[in-house]
């Protein structure tokens, strides 16, 4: 995939976040492709990734947008950084507006996303919400046990541990 295929696909994403248009943002997958979102957790399958944005995504956000910029691929890999916006329409957080910064990952094959991977700071996003202490540290608790538990994240502790084995 060039620098531009990637650019165009990254915007056909964004686009279809932000119009709420789930066909058009699993069309962006391979059919058995992942999106790993922070709050929502995984999901596989272009229908699944459809009912997350349709069901998930814009059940819970109004005014949403995602924009991406400066994306860069070496044709396998591709990076991009983001903001995006919404008005909260969770009854107990309703009319708040939120604004999040991210990077993303996309793993590409044949032309499509294979996986995305987001990396955002979602204490902000809940600090913006007016989520309680407690709550922001059950959340973060389970996103730490999310990450923690992914494979690559399991190999790159194994191989750091067997580095520093007999050295401590």
């Amino acid at each position: 995939m060039t620098p531009a295929e990637f650019a165009a696909l990254v915007e056909r994403f964004a686009a279809a976040a932000t119009a709420g248009d789930g066909k058009a943002l699993a069309n962006c997958f391979t059919p058995d492709g992942t999106y790993y979102d922070y709050i929502y957790g995984p999901h596989q399958g272009r229908g699944s990734i459809c009912e997350m944005l349709e069901d998930l995504f814009h059940r819970d956000a109004a005014e949403y947008d995602w924009t991406f910029y400066e994306p860069v691929t070496d044709g396998r890999i591709g990076y991009a950084h983001s903001l995006s916006t919404f008005i909260s329409k969770v009854p107990e957080y309703l009319g708040k507006e939120i604004v999040i910064d991210g990077i993303s990952r996309f793993v590409l094959k044949d032309g499509l996303i294979a996986e995305y991977f987001e990396s955002v700071n979602g204490g902000v996003a809940h600090a913006q919400l007016g989520l309680a202490p407690e709550r922001m540290a059950k959340v973060m608790a389970r996103w730490a046990t999310r990450l923690r538990q992914r494979g690559d994240v399991e190999a790159y502790r194994a191989a750091v541990r067997a580095r520093y084995r007999g050295t401590i």
